[in-house]
């Protein structure tokens, strides 16, 4: 990827620099009435005990514009350190890289404005939306923990039995993946998305990268393009549901990853089937029937549209992270560090140590 046009499309130009005034954000600013609503996100990363040399790497937000998100610009500043951006344009991917040589104590700080709108798709209304053959080809294939053949294949072929066309397999999924799993709170952060193992062992309790990752491979194993979005909750929500927001400025634990499936005539569209089940288990009072009416409506709500209250990060999987020697995670949602003695733990904030923040700007 050219440099220059990934810093064009991020509105990044170099570590430290200003944000520059964006239309979306002057049209916040000026009209209380406008959907999109203008956040800031602050990532600071301050390495406890550097061995050797240390690298660090933070998501950015989505390298590409959506109908729900539009990055306003990112800046970063790594202190006694250097610092550079790249990324994948096919996942919509950035990442900010960082590293300090021996003896110096590492602090990055990155700092991200990105918009917000509500996403919702009229499933009633198919229009003339063809997606991009090599886009679309790009999230029918596997990945190292998401595979579409085998076990997988056999039951996305269960979950769509008698499903005519591509609406009908598309929320036969979603209905078999909220029917049948369940939100483990034993899992660590939001869980690894190992697909295959879950049906293999029939434990198909976990976490959002969990569920919204089989739900993925279903669709993908039944011809429909599908990807996970991976983000961070970064307000609370409007609709009622304490357990679908971020309750603080501080949104350190706060990863969510979500779902978008691509049907023809109506393009990508979001879908949460793990966020149902953390209503299910999380909601006041909790461990709420599948029948009481917030689980309803979350279930009604969540297959078509999102709440956006949250700053989506990537498509990415199997992520090759830039100069590390630790091999490829499967996805890039926490911030990473290697150091001489190894790989950091990135679901321990507290010991890495890392904080995330955010503010809105404007509504």
């Amino acid at each position: 990827m050219d440099r220059r046009d990934f810093l064009r499309c991020t509105g990044l130009a170099s570590a430290g620099l200003t944000f520059s005034t964006h239309p979306l954000l002057a049209a916040a600013q000026a009209s209380a009435s406008d959907r999109w609503r203008v956040f800031e996100v602050t990532t600071r990363v301050e390495v406890l005990k550097p061995q050797g040399m240390t690298r660090v790497w933070v998501p950015m937000p989505l390298t590409v514009d959506t109908s729900y998100h539009k990055s306003l610009g990112t800046t970063f500043n790594a202190e006694g350190g250097t610092a550079s951006a790249s990324g994948d344009p096919g996942y919509a991917l950035g990442i900010v890289s960082a590293q300090w040589q021996d003896g110096i104590k590492p602090a990055l700080t990155v700092t991200s404005r990105f918009a917000t709108r509500d996403a919702a798709v009229d499933l009633s209304k198919p229009g003339k939306v063809v997606g991009d053959r090599a886009e679309l080809m790009r999230y029918l294939r596997a990945t190292e923990l998401m595979p579409i053949d085998g076990i997988v294949q056999s039951t996305a072929m269960e979950a769509t039995r008698g499903a005519k066309g591509d609406l009908e397999k598309a929320r036969a999924i979603y209905d078999w993946i909220c029917d049948n799993t369940f939100r483990d709170p034993k899992t660590r952060g939001c869980g690894v998305g190992d697909i295959k193992t879950m049906l293999e062992t029939k434990n198909l309790g976990g976490k959002c990268a969990d569920l919204n990752a089989l739900y993925v491979g279903l669709a993908r194993a039944s011809g429909l393009p599908a990807r996970d979005v991976y983000g961070i909750r970064v307000a609370k929500s409007e609709y009622g549901y304490k357990s679908l927001g971020a309750g603080t400025e501080n949104i350190t634990r706060a990863q969510h990853c979500r779902a978008e499936v691509f049907l023809t005539g109506f393009g990508w569209v979001p879908v949460d089937p793990a966020d149902v089940r953390k209503v299910v288990l999380e909601e006041p009072p909790g461990n709420l029937p599948t029948s009481d009416e917030k689980v309803l409506k979350a279930r009604a709500r969540l297959f078509g549209s999102w709440e956006m209250n949250w700053l989506a990060y990537n498509f990415a999987h199997d992520v090759a992270l830039p100069g590390a020697t630790k091999g490829k995670i499967g996805f890039f949602m926490y911030p990473q560090c290697e150091t001489a003695e190894g790989r950091l733990d990135s679901l321990d904030p507290d010991n890495f140590r890392y904080q995330i923040t955010a503010k809105e700007i404007s509504a």
